[in-house]
C-alpha cells in the first residue's frame, strides 16, 4: 500500500483539524448551556407556582413559567410542518422525477432563491401581506399563529425541498430502474420504490426544517408572538415561543432569576430539538425496517 503525499498528509490533517475544532465548539456551547441551565431546570421553570394540572388543563394562566412558550413552539412547529412538509416533498420529487428542461431550471433557480430569503425579510412579508389583507378584504385582519405558521412554512420549505430532491436524486441507477423494470407507473415507482430508498434523505431535510421552525425568531417577533399571551387561543390568537421568550427575558430581565429562566428556556429548546432528532431517527428505522422486509415473520 503506498504511503500517502504530503500534500495528501496535509489535506487530512486540516480535515481532521476542522472537525474536532467543530466537535470542540459544540461541546463547550453546550456545556456552558448545560452548566447555567441545569440549575434552574424543575416543574417551577415550566409552571411557576402554577399547578401543573391547571396549567396544563389550562385552567389557570401560567405567569412565571416557560410552559405557554413550549406549547405555543409545539403548535408553531406542529402548523408550520403540516404546511410545508408535504408541498416541499412534493416539490422536491417533481423536480427529480418529472421535471425536465427550462421548466426544471427555473424551479431549482426558485428553491435556491427561496431558501436564500432571510428571516426577517420573511417576517417583513407576513407583517405586510396582514397591513394588505387589513386595508382590502379583510378588516379585521391581525398577526397570529396560523400568520407566523404560514411564513416559516414558507421558510423551511425549500429545505425540503431541495432535500427530498437531492435524496431522490442521489439514489443508484439499478434502485431508480427497479420499478420501470417491474412495469409500474411512475406514480407507484415513486410510492412504492424511490420515497422508501429516499427515506433517510428525506427525513433529514424534514428534521432540518422543524429543526428552523422550532428556533426562528425573526419571523414570530412580526407575525403573532407577544410576550404573557399565554397558551394559544386558537390559529388566530397570539401565541408565545421559546425562541422569543429566551430573546425577551435575555433582553429585557429585570432580576437574575429573569436571566436564570432565558438560561432555562434555551435548555428547554435544545432539549426539544434533540428529541425531536431521536424521534426522526427511529421513524426512519423502523420505515427502513419495513420496507426491507424486517418486520415479516
Amino acid at each position: 500500500m503506498s504511503r500517502p503525499r504530503p500534500d495528501e498528509r496535509l489535506a487530512l490533517s486540516w480535515a481532521w483539524l476542522a472537525a474536532g475544532l467543530t466537535l470542540a465548539a459544540v461541546a463547550a456551547l453546550v456545556g456552558f448551556l448545560l452548566a447555567r441551565g441545569l440549575p434552574v431546570l424543575g416543574l417551577d421553570l415550566l409552571f411557576g407556582s402554577t399547578p401543573p394540572l391547571d396549567a396544563l388543563l389550562g385552567r389557570r394562566p401560567v405567569w412565571e413559567g416557560i410552559w405557554p412558550a413550549c406549547a405555543g413552539t409545539l403548535s408553531l412547529v406542529l402548523l408550520a410542518g403540516a404546511l410545508a412538509v408535504p408541498a416541499g416533498v412534493a416539490c422536491g420529487i417533481h423536480l427529480a422525477v418529472f421535471a425536465r428542461g427550462r421548466w426544471r431550471d427555473l424551479l431549482r433557480l426558485g428553491v435556491d432563491l427561496l431558501a436564500g430569503v432571510p428571516s426577517i425579510l420573511m417576517g417583513l412579508f407576513g407583517f405586510a401581506l396582514i397591513l394588505l389583507l387589513r386595508h382590502t378584504v379583510l378588516p379585521g385582519a391581525n398577526t397570529s399563529l396560523l400568520l407566523a405558521a404560514g411564513c416559516i412554512a414558507l421558510l423551511v420549505l425549500p429545505y425540503v425541498a431541495s432535500a427530498t430532491a437531492a435524496a431522490l436524486e442521489g439514489l443508484p441507477e439499478p434502485v431508480r430502474l427497479l420499478g420501470p423494470s417491474l412495469g409500474l407507473d411512475p406514480w407507484q415507482d415513486v410510492r412504492s420504490v424511490l420515497l422508501p430508498a429516499a427515506g433517510r434523505g428525506i427525513l433529514g431535510g424534514v428534521i432540518l426544517a422543524c429543526g428552523r421552525a422550532a428556533e426562528d425568531t425573526a419571523v414570530i417577533m412580526l407575525t403573532g408572538a407577544v410576550a404573557g399571551s399565554g397558551l394559544p387561543s386558537g390559529l388566530t390568537g397570539k401565541f408565545e415561543a421559546l425562541p422569543f421568550t429566551i430573546f425577551f427575558l435575555a433582553a429585557q430581565h429585570q432580576t437574575p432569576a429573569d436571566l436564570d429562566r432565558a438560561w432555562g428556556a434555551a435548555l428547554a429548546l435544545l432539549a426539544c430539538t434533540t428529541l425531536l432528532l431521536l424521534g426522526a431517527r427511529t421513524a426512519h428505522r423502523t420505515l427502513e425496517r419495513r420496507w426491507k422486509g424486517g418486520d415479516r415473520p
